[in-house]
């Protein structure tokens, strides 16, 4: 517990982590935190949130997520730019909170990522059966399993430069679908059912909340878990060329563009697609696009869906062996997860996460209604649970650099509006576990969290105190 008091200054010397090498620039780091985040869920189920929402709801509900996740950005920034630590998450919580909190964390991110990693590789086999529907989808699943497993074990340059051109292909798919769907609005194009310009009639058309405002606050924990995947930024902070400056630069952009990205595709689906016929039978880029008589719509998106799909897969077997390194170094799990190849990369560590979605992946196929639900249940909220820490974190750790008589403006990178910022960004995550709570559809998720984070507890402090008694009992 003494390193909870330590000089935070001694955590700002920006040397790379044992073993692990720094070669990711800031252009890696803004596509790795929009690869994480753009995914299927905008893709396919953003029609759903218009449904459930109605048009001024969703973009409500998307604004205010955007919020949050900028204000715990704010915050990661200035603890990845003083601590650039692989696997930070924890190592900030062991030193701000506590290490049963901090192992609690790891394990729950872990798992997020881990989970999210099976259901990728399933659906990249099913997507694969719209071109080749003989072909069984597991054939699909195990060769993209196999092409992400030697993207991450060669070097941790060659994933960066992987899930940047992975990135790139889906942030050109929503440029080119807002900047259509805004000619369309605006009738510079012809769009099918419209026979003058759309404009945003289908914004007031039943009502400015046509399903009640209830709806929005269902809809904005849903959006609050589309954005997970940002904090990505964190765990690579370790293998980052330049820190203080990669960092600070990648958080501000990755946000500000994902703002964009978001809100501007709501505002165009809306505007095109009346409220009642979104849903998630259809993406609605592919509806926009056949609606615009663009050729082989649906097969475009089944690509761009498929890298989508890839990037997820990628970025989440880095972020989940950076967790498992991270905790073997500590020595919290057994040391030999920690040890890297000369590239630098934790080769067992990845094994190890890609060991746990196989396991995952099968627990989908043989107990889908118990096992497989309860892990995605507790997976939903591990990142809620990451970003409240992060800024219980950024306050703890700021109060610390103050009482060690350092100056604010000595940091590498200042957070603004602290301490009004973070306590804004507390209270949103405590709200958004409320809602959680409270929602009868989302209750089970915090039922099943509840176990898992007492097993966590139960397992570290177990052990802490097997290992004191094994000791005396030695000396």
């Amino acid at each position: 517990m003494a390193e909870r008091h330590e000089d935070p200054a001694a955590a700002t010397d920006g040397a790379a982590p044992n073993g692990l090498e720094r070669k990711m620039g800031s252009r890696h780091l803004t596509m790795i935190s929009l690869g994480g985040v753009i995914g299927t869920g905008l893709f396919v189920s953003s029609g759903y949130t218009i449904h459930q929402a109605g048009p001024l709801g969703a973009i409500l509900a998307y604004v205010v997520g955007s919020l949050l996740v900028y204000f715990v950005m704010l915050s990661l920034g200035e603890l990845s730019v003083a601590m650039p630590y692989a696997g930070s998450f924890h190592l900030y919580a062991k030193r701000f909170i506590g290490p049963g909190t901090a192992f609690t964390i790891a394990v729950l991110y872990w798992l997020n990522w881990t989970v999210a990693l099976a259901s990728e590789f399933t659906a990249a086999g099913l997507l694969m059966q719209r071109w080749f529907p003989d072909s069984p989808a597991w054939a699909w699943s195990a060769a993209f399993i196999v092409v992400v497993f030697a993207l991450n074990i060669l070097s941790v340059r060659l994933y960066g430069e992987a899930e940047f051109w992975f990135a790139s292909v889906k942030v050109l798919a929503i440029v080119a679908f807002i900047v259509v769907g805004l000619l369309a609005v605006f009738g510079a194009i012809p769009i099918a059912g419209y026979a003058h310009a759309p404009l945003f009639g289908n914004y007031v058309a039943d009502g400015l909340f046509p399903n009640g405002v209830l709806p929005v606050f269902s809809t904005l924990l849903t959006v609050i878990f589309a954005f997970s995947g940002t904090e990505v930024l964190g765990v690579a902070a370790g293998e980052t060329k330049d820190p203080g400056t990669a960092i600070p630069k990648a958080i501000h952009t990755s946000v500000l563009r994902l703002a964009i990205f978001f809100i501007g595709s709501i505002a165009v689906m809306a505007a095109l697609i009346p409220w009642h016929e979104s849903g998630v039978d259809t993406s609605p880029f592919v509806l926009v696009f056949q609606s615009i008589g663009m050729p082989f719509a649906g097969d475009l998106m089944n690509f761009v869906v498929l890298t989508a799909v890839l990037s997820a897969a990628n970025s989440g077997l880095y972020v989940s062996s950076r967790m498992v390194w991270s905790l073997a170094r500590e020595r919290i799990i057994p040391p030999v997860l920690g040890r890297t190849n000369f590239h630098g990369v934790p080769v067992w560590a990845v094994l190890a996460s890609m060991a746990g979605s196989l396991l995952a992946l099968l627990s989908s196929v043989v107990a889908a209604s118990t096992v497989y639900l309860a892990l995605v249940s507790m997976s939903g909220l591990a990142t809620l649970v990451v970003w409240l820490s992060v800024v219980v974190c950024h306050l703890r750790f700021r109060r610390e650099w103050v009482g060690a008589g350092h100056d604010p403006d000595e940091l590498g990178y200042r957070a603004w509006g602290y301490p009004v910022i973070p306590w804004i960004a507390v209270a949103m995550c405590v709200f958004a576990l409320v809602l959680v709570a409270v929602d009868p559809s989302q209750r089970t998720t915090l039922i099943a969290l509840i176990p898992c984070v007492l097993a966590c507890y139960g397992y570290y402090y177990g052990r802490l105190a097997w290992r004191r008694r094994h000791g005396a009992a030695e000396g």
